[in-house]
């Protein structure tokens, strides 16, 4: 009987002990990462896959100038590094195109566009020199194998494995055929993706981008992708695309990324903005520090400087021309109100416009430190109200009895909004303050009330005392 108690006793302890290694693994690994929504750029928007290291570089140089102080970090070099300047934005959708790979069957830049990757050296030197800056590094990264390596059949690093027998071929993106899956039943499956963290570590990567991950959800080679990440020690922020996401993978999210996307991709026409307020009303109750619902980049500033893809101008409704290299067609209040949106959801934030062409505006709104505030700090945000086009969104200030409120007009027209105390728990005067223009607009009692825009939104911070 003692031995039986004693077994009992043990075995409970071991399972404690796992538990408790799988706990800190997770901890250490992710919740520990992107405490507040990441801050950063993302290439795409503005260069598709043509952009060059000059162009990265000329982007670093003007967020350490002028946009660190405020929170921006990560510099992201977006999809396309590997892909010879042959193919372009316009034309990179074609079967079995061409990428520059090593031995190993992992894609290396293109050394044309990125000349200091030359001699092997990688995506190294530059990630030198973002991090000179004080600056974090990211890449964008599609799922799977290159379908080169498969028909090379390369080895697998660390693995007697060759491409070919871990590759599921009838498994592609449907929109870039220049990767197959990687069926992680199969011996030398999870090393292939080793491999890849342990390249991209060398290189000195902060920030991975995953495409073709999350919609469709692909849920053994996110995981794959994560442990390959936590085995290789280095501290890597992983964000997954596209979207819509599915809400209900939510715990197998929190336990492999940091954030993921929850729509498609999101261009710079009205439809895409009004999309948004569903989608975060649906996510509002996951939002939390370590693992962010994503909102997408923002189309802001100059953008599509090489020009569009298909799917911006099949959404656009516009000739490719129309949409080369142009500012943001969003308006004044159509910006005002993306921003306040991604500030109140606590989306993270990836400019997408070239940024040494920021006009005056744009540099406001990527400088207002009150503004980047709520996103970066408040808690407990959630839609309080939805009728008639007109949405009205709550967050706390940390550490007090202050609200954040952000208020919209969805509609084609102007219209009063009006607030009521009771509703949202205020039960005496309080201090409105308009963060967009910085200035406190006076005393209010029972409500507040004001005519918004068509398209636009208000961002108040509500003092209590």
């Amino acid at each position: 009987m003692r031995k039986k108690i004693l077994f009992f006793i043990l075995l409970v302890f071991s399972i404690v002990l796992t538990s408790c290694h799988f706990q800190k693994t997770t901890n250490e690994n992710s919740d520990t990462l992107a405490q507040k929504p990441p801050m950063g750029w993302n290439s795409w928007n503005c260069f598709g896959i043509d952009v060059t290291e000059a162009q990265v570089k000329a982007n670093v140089d003007y967020m350490a100038e002028h946009l660190k102080q405020y929170g921006w970090e990560y510099i992201v070099v977006d999809l396309g590094w590997y892909i010879p300047s042959s193919l372009n934005t316009w034309t990179f959708k074609v079967q079995n195109p061409q990428q520059n790979m090593d031995e190993f069957g992992r894609l290396i830049p293109d050394t044309l566009k990125f000349p200091s990757s030359k001699n092997n050296n990688g995506f190294k030197p530059l990630s030198d020199y973002i991090h000179s800056k004080g600056l974090k590094f990211g890449i964008h990264i599609m799922r799977g194998i290159p379908w080169q390596a498969i028909a090379q059949n390369t080895p697998v690093k660390n693995s007697s494995a060759l491409a070919a027998e871990i590759a599921n071929v009838n498994d592609s993106c449907i929109w870039y055929d220049g990767l197959k899956g990687v069926d992680l039943s199969k011996t030398g499956a999870q090393e292939y993706y080793n491999s890849l963290i342990e390249l991209y570590a060398e290189w000195g990567v902060d920030y991975i981008k995953a495409d073709d991950m999350s919609f469709p959800y692909h849920e053994s080679e996110i995981a794959a992708l994560s442990n390959a990440i936590k085995k290789s020690g280095r501290p890597i922020v992983l964000s997954l695309s596209p979207g819509a996401t599915p809400v209900e993978k939510i715990n197998h999210l929190r336990q492999h990324a940091n954030l993921w996307r929850i729509s498609p991709d999101f261009w710079d026409d009205w439809h895409f903005l009004h999309r948004q307020f569903e989608l975060c009303r649906k996510w509002q109750s996951f939002i939390l520090p370590g693992h962010w619902p994503d909102c997408d980049m923002l189309p802001l500033g100059k953008i599509r400087k090489t020009g569009p893809d298909d799917y911006v101008v099949e959404n656009m409704k516009l000739s490719k021309e129309e949409l080369t290299d142009e500012y943001s067609r969003f308006n004044n209040n159509e910006i005002i109100t993306l921003m306040s949106l991604w500030a109140i959801f606590r989306s993270p934030l990836m400019f997408g416009g070239h940024m040494p062409e920021n006009d005056s505006l744009t540099l406001a709104l990527l400088t207002n430190s009150e503004v980047l505030k709520v996103n970066q700090e408040s808690t407990n945000n959630r839609e309080i109200i939805n009728r008639n086009g007109f949405i009205a969104w709550l967050a706390d200030v940390p550490g007090s009895e202050n609200k954040y409120l952000a208020l919209f007009n969805t509609n084609d027209i102007s219209g009063e909004f009006t607030v009521y105390f009771d509703s949202i728990n205020i039960n005496h005067e309080i201090i409105v303050r308009d963060l967009w223009d910085r200035i406190d607009l006076g005393k209010y009692k029972d409500s507040v009330s004001f005519v918004i825009s068509p398209h636009g939104a208000e961002l108040f911070q509500l003092l209590t005392k």
